[in-house]
């Protein structure tokens, strides 16, 4: 009897002491699907990575690239990635399964908001506006101007996004086509380069304000943002899971006055088959570690635990509720 408690003892004791091994600090691995190699996606990722050290100090967080948000509903519904981050408005479109999604997916389970502030801006050029007389997209639908607009690449949602608004005032893009104008399939990255060769009237994108590319190209010429109405605001909000958002004047230089409009935001996601203290640990260390976040990029700065527990899209991980809730962020 005694020689069976002596062994238990040298057991819990070489447990206790081994580098790395702590009932209060497990260590984690976990690979997260972001994006590019180089963009703020992958910061985050770094900032999520020493959140989770903060805490838990062998642990570590594997940024892996891939095709976006988009690419990742699949990838961590797959298992293949642990956490994932994705827009609000793939998720609506993976949840009711809709385009590009054959069917609703229903593994994922939300971890914490990162950003809601990457509002849709339709920036047109006032030469433009006032040639035709544009001061609305309602003015569009009435008076059907030539209007050469870029709406990102096919496949991507910020593309959908602009289909969904213009949808909301009666135009399609066979609309535009008809009038004389025409649909640009580009990339946001190039949208400057299409206004400065005069070869766009408009674009849609969803970035953070103020956006170098449209800055880029208000140095060669006069531009504004349309505003949206707040009947479409609500429309497209609910459709698409994107959130009603206003512009500041003054975000840009050239910005005189304010823009309602939605935007997208970035949601960090695992799959439901994350054990639940995994899920309370992460959770935990990125409210506790949030400065380790909000230093990646100052367009962080305004990040907050209330944000990070707000999302209404897809249900949060029983773990991430678990410590929302003894946190008082969660009733």
């Amino acid at each position: 009897m005694l020689r069976k408690l002596l062994n238990f003892w040298i057991i819990a004791i070489a447990i206790c002491v081994t580098p790395g091994v702590s009932f209060a600090q497990s260590a984690h691995r976990m690979t997260l699907s972001g994006a590019s190699p180089e963009g703020l996606w992958s910061l985050l990722g770094a900032g999520i990575n020493n959140a989770l050290r903060a805490d838990h100090g062998n642990s570590i967080v594997t940024y892996q690239t891939s095709g976006g948000g988009l690419a990742n509903v699949g990838i961590v519904n797959a298992g293949s990635a642990d956490i994932g981050i994705v827009h609000n408005i793939e998720l609506k479109a993976a949840v009711v399964g809709a385009e590009p999604f054959k069917q609703p997916v229903t593994s994922l389970r939300t971890i914490a908001v990162l950003y809601d502030w990457a509002p849709m801006q339709l920036v047109v050029t006032r030469a433009f506006m006032e040639k035709y007389g544009i001061n609305s997209l309602k003015d569009l639908a009435q008076k059907k101007p030539p209007l050469r607009i870029a709406v990102n690449q096919r496949g991507n949602m910020v593309q959908e996004m602009n289909k969904q608004i213009l949808s909301a005032y009666g135009i399609s893009y066979k609309d535009i086509e008809s009038w004389g104008g025409q649909v640009i399939y580009a990339a946001g990255g190039s949208m400057a380069d299409l206004f400065n060769d005069r070869r766009i009237d408009m674009a849609g994108n969803g970035v953070f304000a103020p956006d170098r590319n449209f800055n880029q190209a208000a140095q060669n010429m006069a531009l504004d943002i349309l505003p949206l109405e707040s009947h479409v605001i609500e429309k497209v909000a609910k459709a698409t899971g994107s959130d009603p958002y206003t512009i500041k004047k003054g975000e840009y230089e050239w910005l005189t006055h304010d823009v309602p409009t939605v935007a997208l935001s970035a949601v960090l996601v695992a799959n439901q088959k994350m054990s639940e203290q995994d899920a309370y640990d992460l959770t935990k260390a990125l409210v506790k570690n949030i400065a380790r976040v909000q230093e990646v990029h100052k367009s962080m700065a305004s990040l907050n635990p209330k944000l990070m527990a707000s999302l209404k899209i897809v249900p949060y991980h029983p773990g991430a509720v678990r410590y929302y809730r003894e946190a008082g962020l969660m009733p």
